[in-house]
Parts: structure tokens; C-alpha cells; sequence
């Protein structure tokens, strides 16, 4: 491991820290991008699975390109892509609104490759606190956002009918920032040998395959006994937490009716409320704990969380005491997989298995909008008993042991 300038963990965790906040300014107002369709739910919806969806084939070849030419570039790519993306919503129209969710998911590989990034240069002894650490940015970031929003619409007095668009030009800024921190960031990734255009379309060709992933995570599991558990584990845990991208259409269009000041409210609670609980858990409990075991009952107390938003009707309070109980819960669950996933990686496949963990998570976030978008239109309460069952099958999933290999003798 090379010792990288001192400035690349704090730029990385800036990086992150923009981007989240930029994408959580705009979640309040989403809704306005699509308020005069029928059945606005749904496609809200829908919109969410199409930024997912199309993260299915580019998460794995960002990941690959990551491991041939250095995560810098990928995350000059990523910035420049969402740039472009959310100049799009300019001006405030539903079609702009799928072409933004589409064009930005095909350079959203940010998160894979930065996780990527944090391994490369932690110590094994810091490498839960730094994830973890990452788990409590991005917390901030959607606190952060909606409070930008919120005190730019309440400052400026900003008329209903406008808000979107304010909101939309200060994710612009933002996003020219992060182009500007990705160019200052160093490399992290030292083993880089190029990655050729046939590779690239082989790469592509496989990506876009459900089958032909599964082959390679089996292929990686061979060789790391484990991973293929810990990615199934993820894919059940994506399909769960598919409710952060329900929250707004939940919350603006069924009993609750909060407008866009409310719904930043509701995030700015939720991620004050993570930032404390992560930053505490990552760094004083998770390198003391049985981690397999410790997801396992997060899972099991916070399936009943789940069912409980579908149940809180007009009530405000109760709305906030599940939040809490969220917070507590399953919130947690995400840093502890990925700090078992980085220890099962190595330094020249890194980028290529956070990629394809990646490409496994956009797929069960596509499925997982699918199912809460039909079920919306049935009733909005029924998509919650959809991620309690997920959850409760991340829980079934770290009850069972990995197989661990024998070594030859």
C-alpha cells in the first residue's frame, strides 16, 4: 500500500459529500417534474428505475475502466455527467425529468469506484472506520441538501410555482464544484494496465446480461469464498431500502401531503439523526462486533420499521418515531456489508467487484421500483410490506454461515 497525499481521504469524502447533497436538493422537488401526469406516483416512480436501471451495464464497465486507468478518471467522468445531467432539468418539464434520470445514471459510478478509492489507501485496522466514516458524509449530505433547498426557498421567498427551478440551478453549481474537486483529486489505484476497446465490448456484452453476471460472481466467489453471499445479502438490502426513493412520492401525494419545505424537514431530521448514529457506531462498535451477526438482528428489528410507515395515516409524530427507529435499525446495515465485501477484495480487481456489487444493486433497485410502482397505484401503503419482506430476508440470509475454503494441502 503507497502512501497517498493528505489531502485524497478528505477530498474523496468532499466528493461524496457534494454529490449526495446535490441529489438530496433535488429530491423534494422531483415531484413538480411530473405533478400534471396521471398517476404522478408512478412515475416518479418510474423515473427512479430508469436512473437505476441504466446503472445495470455502465456500474460494471465504470468498474473495469476504474481497475485499467485509475478511479481519478471515473470520478471526473461522474462529475462532469451529472453536471450535464442536471442542467437538463432546465426548464422544469416531465420529459426533461426521464432524460435527466436516464443521461445521469450512465456515469453514476461514483459510489463503487469511491469505495473503491477508500480501500486502496486505508489500513486494514481503518478500513470499517473509513467506510463508516463514508456512511456518516453521506448521512450529512442529505441533511445538507434539503436544508440548502429549504433555506434557498425561504430566504428568497420563492413562489411555489418557481421552486423547482431555483432548486435545480443551485444543483448546477454544486455539481460544477465537484468537477473542480475530482480534477484536484490524486490517484489512489497505483496497478493500472490499460483496458482495450474489445475488452470494453466484452466488458459491455457481459454487463448487460443478468446471466452472464451471475457467471462472474461465481467466478469471484471461487476465488473468494464469501463474496457471493455478501453480494446476495446487498441485493436483498437494496430491494428493501428501495423505500429512500419511495419516501417522497409517500410522503407529497398520500394521507402525510407535505410539500417541499416538509420533505426537507423530514430529511434534514433523518440525516442529523444517521450522522450521529454512524459516526459513533463505525467508529467505537464495528470493528468490535460480530458483523454477520450484528446484520442479522438489524435486519430482524427493523422489518417491523418498515411495516409501521405503511400504518402511521396523517400522524406527523408517528411518522418521526419510525424514523427514529430507523435510524437505529437497519440504517446501519449498509457500512457493515460493505466493509465485508472491501475485505474480500484485492487491490487489481477492486474496481471490478465494487462494479459489479454495483451492477447486482442497480438491477434489484430496477426490480424493486417496478414492484413499489405497481403496488403505489393499488395503494400507496402496500409497497411497504414489499421492503419489509426484502428486509426480512437480508436477516434469513446472515443467518446462514459462508462456506470458507479449505486450502490445499
Amino acid at each position: 500500500m503507497f502512501s497517498p497525499p493528505a489531502r485524497t481521504l478528505p477530498l474523496l469524502y468532499a466528493i461524496i459529500l457534494v454529490d449526495v447533497i446535490v441529489g438530496a436538493a433535488l429530491g423534494p422537488v422531483l415531484p413538480e417534474f411530473v405533478r400534471g401526469l396521471r398517476e404522478p406516483q408512478l412515475w416518479l416512480s418510474v423515473g427512479t428505475g430508469v436512473f437505476l436501471g441504466v446503472q445495470l451495464f455502465s456500474a460494471p464497465l465504470l468498474g473495469r475502466l476504474s481497475d485499467g486507468y485509475g478511479r481519478r478518471p471515473i470520478f471526473i467522468l461522474s462529475a462532469v455527467g451529472t453536471l450535464l445531467a442536471n442542467s437538463l432539468l432546465l426548464p422544469v418539464r416531465a420529459g426533461l425529468y426521464f432524460v435527466n434520470r436516464a443521461s445521469d445514471g450512465l456515469t453514476n459510478g461514483m459510489y463503487s469506484t469511491a469505495r473503491s478509492a477508500i480501500t486502496d489507501i486505508s489500513p486494514p485496522g481503518r478500513l470499517f472506520r473509513n467506510l463508516g466514516i463514508e456512511g456518516a458524509i453521506i448521512s450529512l449530505g442529505f441533511v445538507l441538501g434539503p436544508m440548502a433547498a429549504g433555506l434557498l426557498l425561504t430566504v428568497l421567498a420563492v413562489p411555489a410555482g418557481q421552486q423547482a427551478a431555483y432548486v435545480v440551478r443551485l444543483a448546477v453549481i454544486l455539481s460544477a464544484l465537484n468537477v473542480l474537486l475530482s480534477f484536484w483529486l490524486p490517484e489512489t489505484h497505483r496497478q493500472q494496465n490499460g483496458v482495450r476497446g474489445a475488452e470494453l465490448r466484452t466488458e459491455l456484452g457481459r454487463a448487460v446480461n443478468p446471466f452472464t453476471l451471475w457467471a462472474r460472481l461465481q467466478t469471484k466467489n471461487a476465488s473468494n469464498p464469501g463474496i457471493r453471499r455478501i453480494v446476495l445479502t446487498q441485493v436483498a438490502l437494496t430491494l428493501s431500502t428501495g423505500y429512500y426513493f419511495y419516501f417522497v412520492p409517500f410522503v407529497s401525494m398520500g394521507e402525510l401531503q407535505l410539500d417541499a419545505r416538509g420533505i426537507s424537514y423530514l430529511f434534514i431530521y433523518f440525516g442529523c439523526l444517521s450522522i450521529v448514529l454512524n459516526y459513533g457506531f463505525y467508529t467505537y462498535l464495528a470493528d468490535r462486533i460480530n458483523q454477520r451477526k450484528a446484520i442479522m438482528w438489524l435486519a430482524l428489528l427493523g422489518t417491523p420499521v418498515l411495516l409501521g410507515y405503511g400504518l402511521v395515516g396523517t400522524s406527523k409524530f408517528a411518522f418521526y418515531i419510525f424514523l427514529t427507529l430507523d435510524c437505529l435499525t437497519l440504517s446501519l446495515i449498509q457500512g457493515l456489508l460493505e466493509g465485508r465485501l472491501a475485505r474480500e477484495t484485492t487491490e487489481a480487481d477492486r474496481g471490478e467487484i465494487f462494479g459489479l456489487n454495483q451492477a447486482f444493486q442497480s438491477l434489484a433497485s430496477f426490480g424493486t421500483a417496478v414492484v413499489f410502482s405497481g403496488l403505489s397505484v393499488l395503494d400507496l401503503r402496500l409497497p411497504w410490506a414489499w421492503f419489509a419482506l426484502c428486509l426480512a430476508a437480508v436477516a434469513w440470509l446472515s443467518m446462514r454461515r459462508e462456506t470458507t475454503k479449505i486450502p490445499a494441502a
